[in-house]
């Protein structure tokens, strides 16, 4: 098993609850990897699962620019699970791993949610984001902006009544 963040958007979370499995874009996932162990020169285990975290909700980021979903806050989501059968991918990125099938409800160990705080640098966030990825200084400190919002942490059990109330 290994410990992975899931990079989602609301939708998918809604998608999960509902089928009680969702398979990651892509495969794609984020762990504290032998890569990114050796990318950090100090740091324990929960400083590089939060650089792993913080990866998959730039991710997720993507995914929301991606997603047409306009009925949904926007906010980041990320997943938090134990995964069988995950491959490293280092020629992708430091904590990147590919999650083969699916994740089911119960290997769920915790997700993470924007607040309502965060709805407007994110949704400025993704106007620019591929912007960002080209360079444009502007752009980065927008997305920059996104990022220095923290994520909320919910309890598995809790997904179901955070999806209600949003």
């Amino acid at each position: 098993m290994v410990r992975v963040y899931v990079p989602m958007t609301l939708a998918m979370l809604q998608r999960l609850v509902a089928d009680g499995s969702l398979r990651p874009v892509n495969g794609t996932a984020f762990a504290v990897t032998p890569t990114l162990r050796e990318a950090y020169a100090e740091g324990d285990d929960d400083e590089l699962a939060d650089v792993a975290l913080r990866d998959a909700a730039l991710a997720s980021l993507r995914l929301l620019a991606d997603e047409a979903d306009a009925t949904l806050p926007a906010r980041r989501a990320v997943l938090e699970a134990d995964a069988e059968d995950v491959t490293l991918r280092p020629d992708l990125d430091d904590a990147v791993v590919r999650v083969a099938g699916e994740i089911p409800l119960d290997a769920v160990i915790a997700v993470y949610v924007d607040t309502s705080a965060a709805e407007a640098a994110v949704a400025a966030a993704l106007e620019v984001i591929d912007e960002a990825d080209l360079g444009d200084e502007d752009a980065e400190l927008a997305v920059g902006d996104a990022q220095d919002h923290d994520l909320a942490w919910y309890a598995a059990q809790e997904l179901p009544f955070l999806l209600e109330l949003l």
